[in-house]
This record gives structure tokens, C-alpha cells and sequence, in this order.
């Protein structure tokens, strides 16, 4: 109803008119069919050194990605995120770099469930394309800060050791 409408009528109408509608309002919304949940997983190839994003078996995007060097290779298998970190901090034997720069680890972790090993970004985005990781899964800091805001823990990760060109075409 138009407002110019409204200040001709009396208050508590005019209170009821407004809760009609919204109650109007949330009844269409609740006559709609929910929405499937969307199933994501995560799909590299090693040899290719790609990752696809899928959504509901349909690939979403594709990243270009550093894999583990041949003496520190990508494991491979099926796994699981357990969790993900902004600005994440880099442990290693004898050494903690702090987020920043020069920091190993780039803008984002996403946590594998094998201790460890994840997806996160670099201070090296030269080393994308190729063997130069310690096993990790390496990205750009732009891409893997998209790809971070589209999964969740639980998200499965599949880790592949064979080039897979009908994934990776287009």
C-alpha cells in the first residue's frame, strides 16, 4: 500500500497492514523448495599440476598449482579439510615466520586431514606450475584466497598421481 495511503488510516491498522505483508512475505518465501546443499570437492592432478574446483560434479574453476618435489612429494589419496587459517604462521624446525611477505605459506591454509599437508598460498607464485613444494598443494595468493572462501571443512580433496586431461580441457 502506498505510504501517502496510510497516514489516512488509523495506526493499529496501519501496524496490522505491515505485519500482513511481511507474514505475506515469508509465506512465499517458505512456498519455495529448499535449495540442494551444494556437495564441493577438490580434484588435482600431480602430473598436470592443476586443481578443479567442482560443485555438484560440474567443475567451476581450474587453478594452475605448485605440487611436492620430487623428493618431497604430494601424497596421494582421498582426504578431508580440517580446517582453514587467514594469515597463517610458518612452522618449521627451528624456524617461525610470521604472516607477512616473506612468509612460506602465502595469505591462506586450508588443512588437510593428513598432518601436515594442505592447500595454501606463497611468497613464490614463480614456483606455480611446477614440482617445487615440500607436498603441498601451492596457489597463487588470489586464487587460493577464492578458493578458501568456497570450502569448508569436511570438503573432500583428492589427490591424484595421474594426468587426467578430460578433467583439465577447457
Amino acid at each position: 500500500m502506498p505510504m501517502r495511503a496510510r497516514r489516512t488510516i488509523s495506526r493499529p491498522i496501519a501496524v496490522l497492514l505491515t505485519l500482513l505483508e511481511a507474514a505475506a512475505r515469508t509465506s512465499a518465501a517458505e512456498d519455495r523448495p529448499p535449495r540442494p546443499p551444494v556437495v564441493r570437492r577438490v580434484v588435482v592432478s600431480i602430473p598436470d599440476c592443476k586443481l578443479a574446483l567442482i560443485e555438484n560434479d560440474r567443475v567451476v574453476r581450474i587453478y594452475a598449482v605448485a605440487v611436492g618435489a620430487d623428493e618431497s612429494p604430494s601424497p596421494v589419496g582421498t582426504f578431508t579439510i580440517v580446517n582453514r587459517v587467514t594469515n597463517p604462521t610458518y612452522y618449521r624446525r627451528g624456524k617461525v615466520i610470521p604472516a607477512g611477505a616473506s612468509n612460506p605459506l602465502g595469505t591462506r591454509w586450508i588443512g588437510l586431514d593428513i598432518k601436515h599437508f594442505g592447500i595454501h598460498g606463497t611468497d613464490a607464485p614463480d614456483s606455480i606450475g611446477g614440482r617445487r613444494s615440500h607436498g603441498c598443494i601451492r596457489m597463487r595468493n588470489r586464487d587460493v584466497e577464492e578458493l578458501f572462501e568456497r570450502l569448508r571443512p569436511g570438503d573432500v580433496v583428492e589427490l591424484h598421481d595421474e594426468e587426467m586431461p578430460a578433467l583439465f580441457v577447457g
